[in-house]
């Protein structure tokens, strides 16, 4: 798999509004590697507080002159109860290496099966579900790209000021450590996802902005 792009589901920034029927909340990103637009990721979450429906898709292209370098493209369905992930079903092309992810909670667990192997997590698991502030509580989460069920370390930093839309705004600042790779994060005083940074194994910049 190329690591280049290994952790793109771990990444985003948030655009997000409220449809007028008050049941679906979208959030529509768009991601920069260091200075240079390279794609979008785009969510939708309907349902209520208990029952909730996200679907997630992704699309990123990075060229090289008049060639494609890299792409990706990732669609994921995942059903939430509360704070527990209920079912995923997932696809992805990294670059020509194909995944897919399908799980569902029963009998008192998690079923999983990636590219038919199978496994077994606990009843109650979440995704890097960064839309859920109940994320940053969590000690392990499952990466919907690869299926594997990650230990995380995630701590606040402080405060900062954060551009959203050309304005600064007060947030505060988490940072997750996954695997090899270090996420920074902020959020609202009401806790509400506002910004995403994070540094590739080549040193180079992703991040994803409110526009």
């Amino acid at each position: 798999m190329n690591r280049y792009f290994y952790h793109v589901l771990l990444l985003a920034s948030l655009s997000w509004h409220v449809h007028a029927d008050g049941n679906a909340d979208n959030w529509n990103f768009k991601v920069y590697l260091d200075d240079k637009p390279v794609g979008f990721h785009n969510f939708t979450i309907e349902g209520d507080a208990k029952e909730k429906r996200l679907k997630s898709m992704a699309r990123f292209d990075v060229d090289f002159f008049i060639f494609n370098a890299y792409s990706y493209r990732h669609e994921s369905n995942e059903h939430w109860n509360g704070d527990c992930l209920t079912e995923i079903n997932s696809s992805t092309n990294d670059n020509g290496d194909k995944l897919s992810v399908h799980g569902k909670a029963a009998q008192g667990s998690f079923h999983l099966a990636t590219n038919n192997v199978q496994s077994e997590l606990p009843a109650c698991v979440m995704t890097f579900a960064y839309w859920n502030p109940e994320m940053l509580g969590q000690k392990r989460l499952l990466n919907p790209q690869d299926g594997k069920y990650v230990d995380v370390e995630i701590k606040q930093i402080g405060q900062d000021a954060i551009k959203v839309r050309g304005k600064d705004i007060s947030a505060s600042h988490y940072r997750l450590k996954a695997d090899k790779f270090l996420i920074d994060l902020w959020y609202s005083a009401d806790r509400r996802w506002l910004a995403l940074d994070s540094t590739l194994e080549n040193g180079r910049l992703l991040h994803y902005r409110i526009e």
